[in-house]
């Protein structure tokens, strides 16, 4: 099954406190076995490029889905959302194997 990755933009002063951690865990709750990683929060962040105004990285999850339609369903309930903020998806590719080169 592909993977995908979830990155939240968030509204600075939106995160942190107690009824967003309860929205947060009843939505990564909500998506049972499909959540692989669970992920981290973003702390320090900085941009390079458009990365939207008054929004910064707010943290990433790891989720497997059968499609990218699929993945996109299950963004739709992130407390972001509601927040001002957003999620970015994007399915996961392989990595080929790097080549080697011989002496000789």
């Amino acid at each position: 099954m592909p993977s995908f990755v979830f990155t939240y933009r968030t509204v600075p002063g939106t995160t942190g406190t107690p009824e967003s951690a309860k929205a947060w865990r009843a939505w990564f709750g909500a998506m049972g076995d499909q959540l692989a990683d669970i992920g981290k929060p973003g702390t320090d962040a900085a941009t390079v490029g458009n990365c939207g105004p008054g929004t910064r990285l707010g943290g990433y999850s790891l989720i497997t889905a059968d499609d990218l339609d699929a993945a996109l369903e299950a963004a739709k309930g992130c407390p972001s959302l509601t927040r001002g903020g957003g999620v970015e998806v994007a399915q996961l590719g392989e990595v080929p194997a790097l080549a080697r080169e011989t002496a000789g």
